[in-house]
């Protein structure tokens, strides 16, 4: 039961720490070391404890309580006080101030609870030795127990507890679990000295401790605060968002995400993920979101059958739709909790693409879906989280682009979105190299608003491409394409010359500036 809760609390931790500091792999490096140093003292403490105890029992029991409060504590630190932690935005400019940071705040809010698991250990062998026992044999089912627990820990909270009931509830699990094991330890009172003592004392100590432990735990599982909708929309600049978040319609925690709604003063629907915005119904946004979508089924002669790789907002996966001349739209999120959200308050926007007769929707990675899957596409476009957060980075690869470009039909396309915000001249550069590295006869277009280009569109296609704009803005301007041009004249794209109009070039006039550009490979996702 120490072991299930070690690795419970671990996965909870992750899952907002991630939404606080940003869901990267330093992240979970910073964690896991917090975690492990706090195992390792705790395991050097309870080593010298249980030299020294008549009653190692006892001790491991009140290591159990005492981690229950801590798990308290961790979880009012992490929900209740470090997503309202004044951090200025600008220590990001200096990644080693900002670790820092990050692993003081780490250390603070959960170093106590991993000291006193580390401290069961030890503990445990010595209550569960009796004259005589051979050592090695009680090491190993000691550490068996241990590790058992600690899997299946891992594996329930990660896959049911968060999806299920949220981390605020798993955490109150946790704790009563902890709790629990101290009560069960408590109960044998197993060691020389307690059987000497009368019957009717043991089991008097044994109910008042449990007893005491019981109201203590019910007392401190009211301490748990909900997780704040603030932390979920903003992340590590939550503190500066307090009271201007808008109307927050809707919080929810998947299997992989954590993801909200909200809407702003000027009825601006955003949508949060990964502790940021990720789509929203503003003009720059619409526009990057549409002109993505209708570029990916404009562009080839017969997009009849298109893949959508993440869903978010949905308004990519609905410029997509509206066109007549596409038959089948798969649309694949690895979070099953996003095109629901999509559906239920993005249907205004998003052309209730999630309610569409012809779109099937696959909660799966878009790497293993592509990698298992016998199907071939027209179209594929691609508008995954930033290419810093955990996981998304896979699908900015030259070996993901190589995957992609054989599941196209002849003549087929794919589409990609690169921001050019929140990056770096160099990220940007290896994003679309690599993207043309495999599509090289490639195209780019800016989303340019107010005169700024915000991020870019790339446009890869299996062969060289021929695009005929009279041909397209003809056949926008017929009965059966109106949905379309409507789409397109709602983000101000009067036809196919407005939406064309934003191309900046191929990618053999981007030679000299890509000239030096790292390309991205699954071994190193730079």
């Amino acid at each position: 039961l120490s072991g299930f809760c070690a690795l419970s609390a671990e996965v909870v931790w992750t899952r907002l720490l991630t939404l606080l500091f940003g869901a990267t792999v330093y992240t979970f490096s910073i964690i896991l070391a917090v975690f492990l140093v706090g195992l390792g003292l705790g395991s050097s403490a309870g080593a010298s404890l249980a030299r020294r105890v008549t009653r190692p029992v006892l001790a491991l029991a009140w290591c159990q309580f005492g981690a229950a409060a801590a798990v308290a504590f961790s979880a009012y630190m992490l929900l209740g006080v470090l997503p309202y932690w004044k951090v200025d935005p600008a220590l990001s400019g200096d990644i080693w101030a900002m670790f820092r940071l990050d692993l003081l705040r780490t250390t603070i809010a959960i170093l106590p609870a991993p000291l006193l698991w580390g401290a069961s250990f030890p503990l445990a062998l010595a209550a569960a030795a009796e004259p005589g026992d051979d050592t090695s044999r009680i090491v190993g089912r000691v550490y068996a127990a241990n590790t058992v627990g600690a899997i299946a820990g891992a594996l329930v909270t990660s896959l049911v507890l968060v999806a299920w009931i949220g981390s605020q509830h798993a955490q109150q699990v946790i704790m009563i679990v902890a709790a629990g094991s101290g009560m069960l330890a408590m109960i044998p009172l197993r060691d020389g000295r307690e059987r000497q003592q009368p019957r009717t004392r043991r089991r008097g100590l044994a109910t008042a401790t449990i007893a005491v432990a019981a109201v203590g735990v019910i007392v401190l599982l009211a301490v748990v605060p909900a997780l704040p909708a603030v932390l979920v929309g903003y992340g590590r600049n939550s503190a500066n968002w307090v009271g201007h978040t808008g109307d927050m319609l809707f919080v929810g925690e998947g299997l992989h995400a954590t993801v909200a709604v909200s809407r702003v003063a000027d009825g601006v629907l955003n949508y949060h993920n990964a502790g940021k915005v990720q789509a929203s119904s503003q003009p720059p946004d619409m526009r990057l979101q549409r002109m993505l979508g209708h570029l990916t089924t404009i562009v080839p002669r017969q997009p009849k059958k298109v893949l959508v790789i993440g869903c978010g907002a949905g308004v990519t996966a609905g410029a997509v739709s509206v066109s007549p001349a596409v038959e089948s739209v798969t649309i694949v999120d690895i979070e099953p909790l996003v095109p629901q959200v999509a559906r239920d308050y993005f249907g205004s926007v998003n052309h209730d693409v999630l309610r569409n007769q012809k779109v099937r929707v696959v909660a799966d990675d878009a790497r293993h879906f592509l990698m298992t899957t016998t199907e071939k596409f027209d179209a594929i476009t691609s508008d995954p989280l930033d290419p810093w957060v955990k996981g998304a980075a896979t699908l900015y690869t030259k070996e993901f682009f190589e995957t992609a470009r054989a599941h196209l039909n002849g003549g087929g396309v794919m589409t990609l979105f690169v921001q050019l915000y929140e990056s770096s001249p160099e990220a940007v550069k290896s994003e679309i190299a690599t993207f043309f590295e495999v599509f090289p006869n490639g195209l780019i277009f800016g989303n340019t608003f107010e005169t700024h280009a915000i991020d870019t569109v790339l446009v890869g296609q299996v062969e060289p491409p021929e695009l005929y704009l009279d041909y397209i803005d003809e056949a926008l301007r017929t009965p059966a394409f109106k949905p379309v041009s409507d789409s397109l004249s709602q983000i101000g794209f009067g036809g196919a010359v407005d939406l064309f109009g934003n191309y900046a070039g191929r990618a053999r006039d981007l030679k000299p500036y890509l000239d030096g550009a790292q390309i991205t490979h699954d071994r190193d996702l730079r």
